[in-house]
Formats: C-alpha cells, structure tokens, sequence
C-alpha cells in the first residue's frame, strides 16, 4: 500500500530536486559578478537595492531523507528560518540550502517549534547580512505584501517574487495548543513558497513567514471516493519506487487517489496564509519591543 508522503498546503510536497550549479560546501562567494550564475544575474539587474537583498536572503531549502523542498531565509542574527513541515523528519545533517549564487550550504543545528511551524537552521560556517524583522506586523488591510521563494517544480537558482495583498487575519490553532497569529493573504502562494520571508513595504523587513496556501474544496463524496481508493488493497499490484528509492507496492485505485491529491495540492488559489512576525521574534529569541537578536 501506498504511504502517503505528499504533506498537504506546504512546502512539504515530494519534488524531484535539481540543486543546480553548487560551490564548494561552506564556501562563502565574494559578490562579484563573475560568481553569479547568469539568471540570477538577470534578476539581480531587474531590481532595485532592496529587491536584490531580499534575492540574496532568500534560500531553496532541501530535505534530502524526505526528498522535500521549500523555502528559507537568513535572519540578521545569523540563522536560517523556514517552516518545521519543511524540515519535519530531517535532522540538521539531512538538510542543505542552495543561495541564488548557486553556493550549496550546510548546517550544525535545527531548532524546530512544532506549534508555530518554525525552524531555524544554523549554517556551517556562519553566514553575515540576512533580513530584519518588523518591529510589528500591524498592516493595514489591502496592504501590498510580497514574498520571494522557491514554488514546487522550480529549482532557482534565484527565488521568483509572488505580490498580493493583505486579505485578514486568523487564529492558528490545533487542539489545546496556543493561539498563533496567521496574516491571511490574497497571492500566489504554492507549495514550496512555505518559509519564505513576507515584506509590507517597500524594504525587507520580514512582517510574516510564508506557511501554507489553502487547497480547493472537494464535495464530501469527492473526498470519501479519495479515500477509499487510497484505502483499498485488493486489485492488480504494480510495483513503484518510492522517494527513498525503495520498492512501494500498490494497486490502481491507490495511485488513482495519489494522483488526485496531488493535483489539488498544485492547484493555484489565490489565498495563502504567513505566521506573523511576533510568533517570529519569539520563537528566535528575540526581545521583541526592542527587536534584539540571541546570537545562534
């Protein structure tokens, strides 16, 4: 039977992942133009001061043992921050990041918060700059927001930019966890976008992390007819490979609701949601009235 390893409305979706041109691991590239792979360098000449250091804080994170992707970026204090489901499974040796210079980087520590959906990735050796986090993420509705990531199926090596604007606001909360504060947005949000840094105004200050997009809505008996077929065992038996290269067992009616699902997971609507950057500073340690970093 098929275990189902697609992580619904996140960054976790199983991809085939082609990093793309990669330095020497750890080895920090001098910003010179004859380092910068040519689409990047594209990207780099069609925007401004702010846009091209968002470009350069922004990371393709890879989970290799999951064979998942999604996005990243480097926090002025030093760590990496994505989303836990990015990572989920994968410890800190399983993990690696490809910056838009096609520089690969690795990592001696994950810290996750399950709850917030958070984590933070401390990279081997230390990377100086990254973005800074908003002092608040009070926004007015209609706001233009934007995000830079990397959205399932493409590899970099720049992130590509995603605008919308600010829809609302919900409380995030599962069973008796705490409350956490979610800014709901109207734009392009796809899997793989999930970590990437969400900007208000026009500098990259990150008010929120990119999370999840919501999904199209089946009919009840749409998804009990799912279920079943992915449920069902009996049938022809074919044999697959799964994403950690072994033999997977399964019959028709089980990749029929694999499929199914992972269409509605690339189906693009256009409301997405981003954890607000209170939940942000906490989770790193920050004094947030002042916005002091803890060094990693």
């Amino acid at each position: 039977m098929i275990t189902r390893q697609i992580i619904v409305a996140s960054a976790g979706i199983i991809a085939s992942v082609a990093a793309g041109p990669a330095f020497a691991q750890g080895q920090r590239q001098p910003d010179q133009k004859q380092n910068v792979p040519i689409a990047t360098q594209w990207v780099l000449d069609a925007v401004g001061p702010t846009g091209r250091a968002a470009v350069k804080s922004v990371y393709m994170i890879v989970c290799q043992k999951a064979s998942a992707k999604g996005s990243g970026f480097l926090v002025d204090n030093g760590f990496l921050v994505t989303n836990e489901h990015v990572v989920h499974g994968c410890a800190a040796g399983d993990l690696y990041a490809t910056s838009s210079y096609g520089e690969r980087i690795i990592f001696s520590s994950l810290k996750i918060d399950s709850v917030r959906d958070l984590a933070a990735l401390s990279p081997i050796p230390p990377i100086t700059g990254g973005l800074a986090l908003a002092r608040t993420s009070t926004i007015d509705i209609g706001s233009i927001v934007r995000t830079w990531g990397y959205p399932l199926g493409y590899n970099g090596p720049a992130p590509l930019l995603s605008v919308g604007y600010l829809s609302g606001f919900r409380a995030n909360q599962s069973g008796e966890a705490k409350v956490v504060k979610h800014l709901v947005v109207n734009a392009a949000f796809n899997s793989g976008n999930s970590g990437g840094p969400l900007f208000a105004k026009a500098d990259n200050e990150v008010v929120a992390v990119v999370v999840s997009k919501a999904l199209p809505v089946f009919t009840p008996f749409v998804q009990s007819a799912i279920q079943a077929f992915a449920n069902n065992e009996t049938g022809v038996s074919f044999t697959g490979t799964g994403a950690d290269g072994k033999p997977v067992e399964f019959v028709e009616s089980q990749i029929v609701a694999e499929v199914v699902n992972s269409l509605r997971d690339m189906a693009q609507v256009m409301i997405g949601e981003a954890i607000a950057v209170e939940e942000v500073a906490t989770f790193l340690g920050y004094k947030y009235s002042t916005v002091q970093p803890k060094k990693p």
